[in-house]
């Protein structure tokens, strides 16, 4: 096991108000995903691409387009690394550079339940302003 892993075994646990089922496990599968499971048997594999478009990150080079926040490009991102953050989350370091997104096991949980609709919708909004989920040619 590496120094992650156990480091994340110590810090998994949720407060008991709390609604979300309590993170049993997260697997890190360096460069293209993460992996989640929650107490209630959910298991979520995320992808880096996902979590990248949808990082909780203020700063997340995001492109304002026709007032909507968009980013797009991200197709081949890779996740670098990641550090366990207090008992509550972890910071996802990305090869683009982005890495002050902090993804809480909420989160987390959120994303893995709602998935295919928030890629959906993230596909339809690309789609919408002629945008691309691959990165742009270098000229």
């Amino acid at each position: 096991m590496n120094q992650l892993q156990t480091a994340l075994r110590r810090s998994i646990h949720t407060s008991p108000q709390q609604t979300t089922p309590r993170l049993t496990k997260i697997s890190l599968h360096p460069p293209k995903t993460v992996e989640v499971e929650f107490a209630d048997g959910s298991a979520f594999n995320l992808s880096a691409e996902f979590l990248r478009v949808h990082s909780p990150a203020v700063d997340s080079k995001i492109r304002s387009v026709g007032g909507e926040k968009v980013i797009y490009g991200r197709r081949h991102v890779g996740i670098m690394s990641a550090e366990p953050i207090g008992n509550y989350g972890l910071r996802v370091a990305f090869d683009d550079l982005h890495k002050t997104g902090i993804y809480t096991w909420d989160y987390f949980y959120h994303l893995g339940s709602n998935k295919f609709t928030l890629m959906r919708n993230y596909i339809r909004t690309l789609k919408k302003h002629g945008l691309s989920r691959d990165p742009q040619r270098r000229k």
